[in-house]
């Protein structure tokens, strides 16, 4: 039953916790409900890629579809989860079941209808790789469409759903892992488990890598990585290079890589750099985090200043990963 509440706070609805408040706040529980509803709402799923930076001035509506199932066929397992699950009980659940493919991508905080959003990546594999169909209601037309893994444009961080933000809502995610598996373990700390390595073993070192480095966010706020890798030419990290030897890099393709952002930051002595309660966390540089009581205004002031010196020491313009919301829209820094 989707649920209706007036004027809520939205600190517990999103990991960074700042506190503010929503003018009403609707848990979509069945997606067929989407038709009856009103269309002057916000999408929020587990809230741990979103920051409400000040009183938000439209409905919030947090999307709890629930619902797994699972078809195997010649090529691997097809499945259709509802877009409220959480992202990283579905992988250990794909696991535990022996199908893996996910193992790359757990502990990612957020919820399935999330991820193809964001096209949420880590330790070299992408979710896009596993997605056959996204399915959502479509605001705008008023119908439920379904869109093929093409279609969602995937790139690196992105998709159609980021780039036309707020004109879809997911309700069901559709994957499939192939029957033939092969261990990903090229990627960082990754490597010292050798190529023979079992899908349950990448996820648990997956799992300590992630928390050695990440802060939980229900013990020190924050919304993951703030910022994205910068894509840049090859022409520019050639010149980079010259002044900064160690500056880590992956290619993306002939004439592309991505630079670690978070070695630039940290390389500048940024971390543990606050102002106010909004912080560089003091371990993992690309993490901006809520010390206790930070507002919005500090929060953004912080970004501000990380990206001005990342610009004139690099001059690389930092994008921020996370999505910003001022009190009616989503704002870029």
């Amino acid at each position: 039953m989707t649920t209706h509440h007036k004027h809520t706070s939205l600190k517990e609805l999103h990991t960074f916790r700042l506190p503010y408040s929503a003018q009403a706040l609707i848990e979509l529980t069945c997606a067929n409900d989407l038709a009856e509803l009103n269309d002057d709402y916000y999408v929020l799923g587990e809230g741990s890629n979103t920051i409400f930076t000040e009183d938000f001035s439209y409905p919030v509506l947090r999307v709890a579809i629930e619902g797994y199932e699972q078809t195997s066929t010649e090529q691997g397992y097809e499945l259709r989860v509802g877009a409220g699950e959480n992202w990283h009980a579905l992988v250990v659940r794909t696991l535990s079941a022996g199908m893996p493919g996910l193992e790359n991508l757990a502990l990612i905080p957020g919820s399935v209808g999330a991820a193809p959003v964001q096209n949420i990546g880590a330790y070299g594999v992408e979710v896009a790789e596993y997605v056959r169909s996204v399915e959502a209601w479509d605001r705008q037309a008023r119908k439920f469409v379904v869109f093929t893994a093409e279609e969602c444009q995937f790139a690196y961080r992105d998709s159609l759903f980021k780039k036309r933000p707020g004109r879809y809502v997911i309700t069901y995610v559709n994957l499939l892992l192939p029957k033939q598996w092969q261990p990903r373990v090229s990627y960082g700390a990754l490597a010292e488990l050798g190529a023979e390595a079992s899908a349950s073993a990448i996820m648990e070192a997956v799992i300590r890598i992630r928390n050695s480095k990440l802060p939980n966010p229900k013990e020190l706020p924050n919304a993951g990585s703030f910022f994205k890798n910068p894509i840049v030419s090859r022409g520019d990290l050639k010149r980079l290079l010259t002044t900064y030897p160690a500056l880590p890099y992956f290619s993306v393709d002939a004439q592309h890589v991505k630079l670690a952002a978070g070695w630039m930051i940290d390389y500048l002595g940024l971390k543990g750099f606050s102002v106010g309660d909004a912080a560089v966390h003091d371990k993992q540089a690309l993490v901006l985090v809520n010390k206790g009581s930070a507002c919005g205004t500090e929060l953004l002031s912080l970004a501000k200043a990380v990206q001005a010196r990342v610009a004139k020491e690099f001059s690389v313009a930092l994008e921020v990963e996370v999505r910003l919301l001022n009190d009616k829209e989503l704002i870029n820094v």
